[in-house]
């Protein structure tokens, strides 16, 4: 039997193996745990979002259960590894700002691990009551829920400010919209199918008819060829939407906490090559310039003790400019000079630095796109030369790992294939009072795949499920079918109670994890 020095000794030799030496045996475990949950999260998501996207192909008997699941789980991959990670980092940016940049402190993990799971608690119940729940409501209300409680326990803060609140205030606005645009549209979407199979018919004299698309699906046959073909095509166009916006959420948290605690390998970018570099270093020096015109008459330069704290204060969301808000950019932004100084690629910097310098870059850009959004500036010209520089400072720190997009996909894969059962039940035959058809499935679908894709164009986090299941009673209501209102009921219920419960559990779990970590003797 080994003991304790001897495991103590494996153990670091183990975390020494897969990180390169760079975390502490206890920075190494809480890493382990940290991203245990993160891929847990995804894992949970697959129940709910990835579920609804084989619903209609394992419902209609279109492809068998088995197949449909790694079907999807394939095209769920390839949005991930095609998605640009814009919906990542618009998730990123709903985190507070200090807990953002020292997530690797004891208030970093704290945070971490209470959003996930409370995230997982309110998933996993929905889906234990086959309830088509939302993970972007769900990430999104635990996210505030630790913003709140951090503006509370942390000093020189009021109520509410760890929240970007405008940023809030987009996603939810999206969150919201989309189950309207489902609903309508597959209404509107299947009504079309129907007045076109209409005109088909009396087109070919009766040659052609489509009647067999507004049909209950049978239970022990496959439909025909060319439905099965319609079903297959809507499937695989839901799933890598899904995989290209949801998948994205999950991979942002994993690359948050690798930055936390593995700094010298994850904080930046080391793929930019010589020209990128090249040119931010460029334009950091233009930048310097640029900002120093823009300076207010009388104002004094910033220490860069300073800079950073009334960066963090201009970016919490109720907090305007001040005459010190462009000077310290300019103190930050000499700082990310010095740094690219003489580097011909970000592997050049020391990795001592590299966090530093992803804070300072972090605090740039987004200072000058809070600039922008505020129109602070007056000077068009100034104002298109630092918003370039922002797109290029960006590019540093804005990038996924190809290994956690497939883990991140594999998640979502493997969720789905244990858990899929409960929610297809709910979205084929508990919404209307008849069973899905071919074509309300179909309507459905297109309608969720052209929805999340405008989504991910706008870096929007949208919810597969409200959109599907909201689409879903839409043909249903379109067809006349009726609705079960106690589904309906329930499922509303669910998608108005999972931001308050959510918001709670996140800031509940933060307030005691912030007690753990002080008990401890943490920061």
């Amino acid at each position: 039997m080994l003991g304790r020095p001897t495991l103590v000794r494996a153990t670091g030799v183990v975390l020494d193996s897969l990180f390169g030496g760079d975390v502490s045996l206890v920075s190494g475990i809480f890493l382990i745990v940290a991203l245990l949950l993160a891929f847990s999260f995804e894992f949970v998501n697959g129940f709910h979002d990835t579920a609804n996207a084989v619903a209609t192909v394992i419902y209609t008997n279109a492809l068998p259960a088995w197949f449909a699941v790694i079907w999807s789980g394939c095209w769920n991959l390839i949005g991930v590894l095609l998605s640009a990670g814009t919906v990542a980092f618009g998730i990123l940016a709903l985190l507070p700002v200090e807990l953002v940049l020292n997530v690797g402190s004891g208030a970093g993990f704290a945070m971490v691990f209470s959003l996930l799971i409370s995230a997982i608690i309110w998933n996993v119940g929905t889906w234990y009551f086959g309830l088509p729940a939302s993970s972007s409501h769900t990430l999104i209300g635990s996210i505030v829920g630790v913003g709140l409680a951090n503006s509370v326990m942390s000093a020189g803060h009021t109520f509410g400010d760890g929240v970007n609140w405008g940023k809030v205030q987009d996603t939810l606005t999206a969150l919201l919209v989309s189950p309207v645009v489902g609903f309508v549209c597959s209404a509107l979407l299947l009504l079309l199918f129907k007045a076109g199979s209409v005109a088909l018919m009396r087109w070919s004299a009766g040659k052609i008819n489509s009647d067999a698309l507004y049909r209950e699906p049978d239970k022990s046959a496959p439909p025909t060829l060319w439905i099965r073909a319609l079903l297959i095509l809507t499937c695989t166009g839901v799933s890598f939407a899904h995989g290209s916006n949801d998948g994205q959420k999950g991979m942002g948290l994993v690359l948050l906490i690798l930055i936390g605690v593995i700094p010298g390998t994850y904080a930046l970018n080391l793929g930019l090559d010589n020209a990128a570099i090249a040119g931010i270093y460029s334009q950091s020096q233009a930048a310097t310039t640029t900002l120093a015109k823009l300076e207010p008459a009388g104002s004094t330069a910033v220490p860069a003790a300073d800079a950073a704290t009334e960066l963090n204060a201009f970016l919490k969301s109720a907090n305007k400019v001040t005459p010190q808000t462009i000077p310290a950019v300019a103190t930050e932004n000499a700082l990310i000079t010095t740094a690219l100084n003489g580097k011909s690629t970000l592997n050049d910097v020391p990795k001592a630095d590299r966090k530093d310098l992803r804070s300072e870059i972090y605090l740039v850009s987004n200072a000058i796109a809070k600039l922008k959004k505020t129109k602070a500036i007056a000077d068009p010209d100034a104002m298109k030369s630092l918003d370039t520089y922002h797109k290029a400072l960006d590019k540093t720190t804005n990038f996924i790992p190809l290994w956690i997009k497939v883990a991140v996909a594999f998640a979502l894969g493997l969720g789905t294939m244990i858990g899929w059962k409960r929610i297809v039940v709910t979205v084929g035959e508990r919404i209307g009072k008849t069973h899905l058809t071919y074509a309300q499935g179909a309507s459905a679908e297109i309608v969720a795949y052209a929805t999340i894709q405008a989504a991910d164009i706008y870096g929007l986090p949208v919810s597969t499920t409200h959109i599907l299941s909201s689409g879903v009673a839409g043909t249903m209501f379109a067809n006349r079918s009726g609705l079960q209102m106690a589904t309906l009921r329930n499922i509303v219920l669910a998608w108005v109670l999972t931001l308050p419960v959510t918001v709670f559990l996140g800031s509940f779990l933060f307030a005691f994890g912030l007690r753990m970590v002080s008990a401890f003797g943490g920061h």
